[in-house]
């Protein structure tokens, strides 16, 4: 089991999303491939192009943020777990968003991509011993852990699920 990642591990702009995660992170993620792909599948493709406010994202816009969101993340953790000291740039969501053509992909190769990738991400988490769970990078400018992307990455699947739940549907 991880342990949660401290304070002083990750910005505080993703307390939000570490603050969701239950107490097995691991078993978390796990439970993702599952149950986000349930979750999605009560929409409809007609629903999935819908967005609750002008200059919102669309619900497959939203999903598609959450696959690049998780091969960002995943790269970071794979690089500083593997010690390269290279800083790493933030990215704009809303640019990647602009720019990836979302709209024009059905709800379920989104979430046909999603088990992929998180099966795929699943395997390099496992991978990580404690020492490098604990070891740390600069991104955006600011220090991070892998162990805090870790968190990171099933955080933000539950801030989206909830955002969805709340506002879109």
């Amino acid at each position: 089991m991880y342990l949660r990642p401290q304070a002083d591990e990750f910005p505080v702009f993703y307390k939000g999303y570490i603050d969701t995660v239950g107490d097995d992170v691991l078993v978390e993620l796990e439970s993702q491939i599952d149950s986000l792909p349930k979750f999605l599948s009560e929409i409809s493709e007609e629903k999935a192009c819908y967005a609750y406010a002008e200059g919102k994202w669309t619900i497959k816009e939203v999903v598609g943020h959450i696959l690049d969101t998780e091969r960002i993340m995943s790269y970071r953790a794979l690089r500083f777990a593997r010690q390269d000291a290279t800083a790493l740039p933030g990215f704009d969501e809303n640019d990647y968003v602009k720019y990836a053509h979302f709209a024009t992909r059905s709800l379920q190769s989104l979430v046909d991509e999603f088990i992929v990738l998180r099966k795929s991400t699943m395997y390099l988490l496992k991978s990580f011993n404690e020492e490098e769970l604990n070891r740390s990078g600069i991104s955006n400018d600011r220090p991070i852990s892998v162990r805090a992307l870790v968190y990171i990455l099933a955080g933000h699947v539950n801030h989206h699920q909830h955002i969805l739940k709340e506002r879109y549907l």
